[in-house]
């Protein structure tokens, strides 16, 4: 397509571009590079012009596309990323394509979730242009026993792209949330799918929604105390194309890992765990009890000394906070 060849071209300088120059580039009239040039504009990306120079890409627009991802990640990887504007969850449409035969780290990602899902069935608010919905599909040859780390090395693994692309340390709430100010910006959906003759897994889905330039107005008014953006928290908007790669190529990176690095990722999630010496409430079923966070164990599980005296390794159920 000649709209994207043109911003390849004019991405790749860094610099002016002359019209004739591109045309000869991609053997086409200077009539159609103006016209990918006007196409261009009204997509969003901010592009200059100057007698005598020509054209220079100022600055991208926010758009989570192939074809903003694709400006940072390799072509054989954007082989297995899909990319839509509007679905109802990544996390079902990437289980569609798993039982279709999808191969080990495909990835979907959306603009916008019209049914985007939490723990426990909660709802997660996907507003259109504002955050990034990824899904990214996991192939282990494993008992579902050994999986039970996985949303926490991703965790970690998100985190590590956050701060990469925008230079902030997001801590990490048991098991699956990462927060900014105490405030929640991120959250993780794992779906394990067993085959039922062998009872080895037979895909994990993962699931993961980040707050990226939403205002507190795009929250409905019973989260606006509690969820955040990297926008609200730092005044600043990000790239939403850029922080998606990242957060694949940190993925792939915990696929090629697992599991025999676990130090690393264990270290990493203890270090920027936010629920450690924190008072919390352990739901189990509809039972709630009220504790000490003390540590994370080495099977991530959280260690918890409850006000009765007992103590357990929680490693399912729900945690709160208490007084955050």
């Amino acid at each position: 397509m000649t709209k994207d060849s043109v911003l390849a071209i004019l991405r790749n300088a860094g610099d002016y571009v002359s019209g004739e120059k591109i045309s000869k580039l991609l053997g086409v009239s200077r009539s159609a590079v103006n016209l990918a040039i006007k196409s261009l504009r009204s997509d969003g990306y901010d592009i200059l012009s100057s007698t005598n120079r020509g054209y220079f890409l100022k600055s991208a627009a926010d758009k989570i596309d192939a074809r903003e991802i694709s400006a940072h990640l390799p072509a054989q990887r954007m082989l297995s990323v899909r990319c839509e504007d509007t679905v109802d969850s990544t996390n079902n449409l990437l289980r569609e394509l798993a039982f279709k035969g999808a191969p080990d780290g495909q990835v979907v990602v959306a603009n916008e979730q019209t049914q985007g899902r939490g723990r426990r069935g909660r709802t997660f608010v996907s507003p259109k242009d504002k955050g990034i919905y990824l899904s990214m599909l996991f192939r282990p040859n494993t008992l579902p026993s050994d999986t039970a780390e996985i949303t926490a090395w991703t965790a970690v693994a998100v985190r590590n792209a956050i701060k990469r692309i925008c230079g902030i340390d997001p801590s990490i709430k048991w098991v699956n949330d990462l927060l900014i100010n105490g405030r929640k910006i991120c959250g993780i959906l794992t779906e394990v799918s067993i085959e039922s003759e062998s009872g080895l897994v037979q895909h994990i889905i993962i699931g993961v929604g980040i707050n990226v330039n939403e205002s507190l107005r795009d929250f409905p008014e019973e989260l606006q105390k509690v969820a955040s953006s990297l926008f609200i928290e730092t005044g600043k908007n990000f790239s939403r194309a850029a922080l998606a790669a990242a957060i694949i190529e940190e993925m792939d990176n915990m696929r090629a890992s697992w599991p025999h690095d676990k130090e690393q990722y264990l270290k990493a999630y203890t270090e920027n765990n936010f629920t450690i010496g924190k008072k919390v409430s352990v739901l189990y079923g509809a039972s709630e009890k009220y504790g000490f966070a003390e540590k994370i164990n080495d099977d991530f599980s959280l260690a918890v000394r409850f006000v009765d005296g007992t103590a357990a390794n929680v490693s399912s159920g729900e945690v709160k906070l208490i007084g955050i």
